[in-house]
């Protein structure tokens, strides 16, 4: 048997060689219920749990053991709003111009990793260029490290929507965007882009239901599809078994996208009572980003980081989220963790969990919030988001007890992903 206080680096990523993993624990948070479990083993046999035993267990001699008897140990934390592609800068705007896939790829890729050394092991990406379809991929196949990632590819909006990549541009570069691009004004429309996101190989579909605050258009939050729209969409993306999201910012849109069958609200600002209570009645999911919303809030602060129309709508709308997701807890709106990441740099997404429970929501439901809902949206709720045997062996641990200290969640120290081990201090 192979004992190790803490996995040396030479060590990092053999651990696939071994028949089995004994992860000697300290204590395990049990998120289905909230409590916390002391002095466990957790069997680890190729991708997946084996067993959690009582005590502290070893194998045979082949066997490793690790030991992680003073930290707090939890599953993977699964962040449902990401968009790995990039992370936002004064030059984002310039860089559509000056970057090459290629350049995208190799940027994605770092960001893929800081997301799964941060104990991030699942994301969903929410649009980028197409690069985030191949990126998904190549962490599938080993080739780069990373979170297993639930795509979009492009999101879908509306002629100079929030999604319309060419809003900004000059007369002779806006050219006339259509579905293949993911910009639709119609149902059939709205059916072709949802079966090319299929065709290109994304997960999901996203669309803008609002306008935005990073697009280079004048409002944040107008509606921008109809009911008939979106039905179409949703109806098709069922067809094809993909779960369905919007952003959005302002009411009447969000309306229209619970209405039209999205299953989760992305942002969420301002959201009145009367559509909190729509969500409720039709199990709709808000996922609240409370992080980027800080994030653009300082930002537009500093003269000339953001172009004047977005500045002005992120210090409109930036400083509202955190104060809906506080109402819409209280209502009961169900909620999924989802932080926007990209938005601010990667890798900092556990600075949701802490603008949760400011607003008012225990952190063992908001650190549920990011595992057991999370992957039951994803289809992947007997598999991933929790500590049990049979489930994939996305484990974590950190420092202390995240009830006793939120903060610690910031500080993962172990991350494995399907039985291998990313990181260990």
């Amino acid at each position: 048997m192979k004992n190790f206080l803490l996995l040396p680096a030479l060590l990092v990523g053999s651990i696939l060689m071994a028949q089995e993993t004994y992860l000697h624990c300290g204590n395990i948070v049990d998120v289905q219920s909230g409590k916390t479990l002391s002095e466990k083993t957790i069997v680890v046999s190729g991708k997946s749990i084996k067993s959690i035993q009582n005590g502290y267990k070893t194998g045979g001699e082949e066997d490793i053991v690790i030991d992680l008897k003073d930290k707090t140990v939890l599953p993977g934390f699964i962040d449902m709003h990401v968009h790995i592609e990039t992370q936002f800068n004064p030059q984002t705007y310039v860089q559509r111009f000056t970057l090459n896939e290629a350049d995208v790829a190799f940027i994605s890729s770092l960001h893929a990793k800081h997301t799964l050394m941060a104990g991030f092991t699942t994301v969903r990406d929410l649009g980028g260029s197409g690069v985030n379809i191949a990126l998904k991929k190549a962490i599938a196949n080993g080739t780069v490290a990373g979170p297993r990632i639930f795509t979009a590819g492009k999101s879908i909006g509306t002629t100079g929507g929030h999604a319309d990549p060419t809003n900004g541009m000059k007369k002779a570069l806006m050219g006339d965007p259509g579905p293949k691009e993911g910009v639709v004004n119609s149902p059939e429309d709205g059916r072709k882009a949802v079966r090319q996101r299929y065709k290109d190989g994304a997960d999901v579909i996203k669309i803008t239901a609002t306008g935005g605050v990073l697009s280079v258009a004048k409002s944040g939050q107008n509606p921008q599809f109809t009911i008939e729209e979106i039905k179409a969409i949703t109806e098709t993306a069922k067809d094809y078994g993909m779960l369905t999201a919007a952003h959005a910012h302002g009411d009447e849109g969000m309306q229209r996208a619970i209405l039209g069958g999205i299953k989760t609200i992305e942002h969420g600002t301002l959201m009145s009572d009367e559509t909190m209570d729509l969500m409720v009645k039709h199990n709709s999911f808000l996922v609240p980003t409370i992080t980027a919303g800080k994030q653009v809030t300082e930002k537009a602060k500093i003269a000339g980081y953001f172009p004047p129309v977005v500045a002005k709508k992120a210090s409109e709308i930036g400083p509202k989220i955190q104060g809906m997701f506080q109402k819409a807890v209280k209502k009961g709106v169900p909620i999924a963790f989802g932080t926007d990441a990209g938005v601010f740099p990667h890798g900092e997404n556990a600075r949701e969990f802490i603008y949760m429970t400011e607003a008012g929501m225990p952190i063992m439901e908001a650190i549920k919030s990011a595992t057991v809902t999370n992957a039951k949206l994803l289809g992947m709720g007997d598999n991933l988001g929790q500590l049990k045997e049979g489930f994939l062996a996305d484990i974590i641990a950190v420092d202390e007890s995240p009830k006793d200290n939120v903060e610690t969640l910031r500080n993962v120290t172990f991350v494995m992903k399907e039985g291998k081990v990313y990181k260990s201090m």
